[in-house]
């Protein structure tokens, strides 16, 4: 089940929403608290596809490895972050409506040890605050590239 999720339309052709989109290297123009994204696979964006993140959560840095779990282009694609018992994976879907892209998006958060299932609430309200609303941030950003 969804911890979370959203839905925006895009006033952009699939194909051009979905290229920027999937290009996590583009992350910081549209989510405004990551400050670079490194790719450290070679080769087209893929399942396996790895990128380092680094972000800033509450005024310090901190970096993740996020990998692509699931990639069809111009459809979907998902990218999944594991630390220490903590799973995020984000899922985004796109469908074409003419010259305009829905983008559906979803986070599920899984908890593997005892203590990430105690923390595991806190830890979902500071994604969702963080990252609730970055479909409004991807569409200004599609619009505006």
């Amino acid at each position: 089940m969804s911890a979370f999720q959203d839905h925006v339309i895009v006033n952009v052709p699939l194909e051009r929403a979905f290229a920027f989109a999937s290009n996590m290297e583009h992350a910081p123009k549209m989510m405004k608290h990551i400050l670079k994204v490194e790719k450290l696979t070679e080769g087209p964006i893929q399942v396996g596809t790895s990128y380092k993140e680094t972000r800033a959560i509450r005024g310090k840095e901190a970096s993740a490895i996020l990998t692509v779990v699931e990639f069809v282009p111009n459809e979907r694609y998902s990218v999944q972050n594991e630390v220490q018992g903590l799973e995020t994976i984000y899922h985004y879907r796109f469908e074409g409506d003419g010259e305009r892209t829905h983008i559906h998006f979803s986070c599920d958060i899984n908890a593997s040890t005892f203590m990430m299932k105690l923390v595991k609430p806190l830890f979902t309200r500071i994604i969702k605050k963080e990252d609730g609303n970055h479909l409004q941030e991807i569409k200004k950003a599609i619009e505006n590239e």
